[in-house]
């Protein structure tokens, strides 16, 4: 079973480079709201160890800017039940899988969760 798990992340990782640029625009086309970019800029929004954004250490996040996270986040919940259908994995495999992508390719000076679960600001 280990080795099955490990096989199929395995797969996810090959395919996560084409699932991470999918979630790096939003799960679209076009570019990220000039507002997420902005918060994840200020160290407001970050991204979480599951995959998905997150307020950076309890963060107020405005009415529009929590629509707009909570919006990117239902879109990749959606991509990553793909992902997981088309691997055989389930969608928290296939979401920690890109989300450890997502974070290493973070810009400098963007905050996200290390592997214990802190925000920090990538150097």
């Amino acid at each position: 079973m280990k080795r099955n798990i490990l096989m199929s992340m395995a797969a996810i990782a090959l395919a996560g480079g084409v699932a991470v640029a999918a979630l790096e625009t939003g799960g679209s086309a076009r570019a990220a709201s000039a507002a997420i970019e902005a918060a994840k800029r200020d160290c407001v929004v970050g991204e979480r160890l599951d995959g998905y954004l997150g307020a950076v250490r309890g963060a107020r996040l405005s009415g529009a800017l929590k629509r707009e996270v909570d919006a990117v986040n239902l879109r990749r919940k959606a991509a990553y039940g793909d992902l997981a259908r088309q691997r055989g994995v389930t969608i928290e495999t296939a979401a920690a899988v890109t989300a450890e992508r997502l974070i290493e390719r973070a810009p400098s000076g963007q905050c996200v969760q290390n592997n214990s679960g802190a925000w920090v600001r990538v150097p």
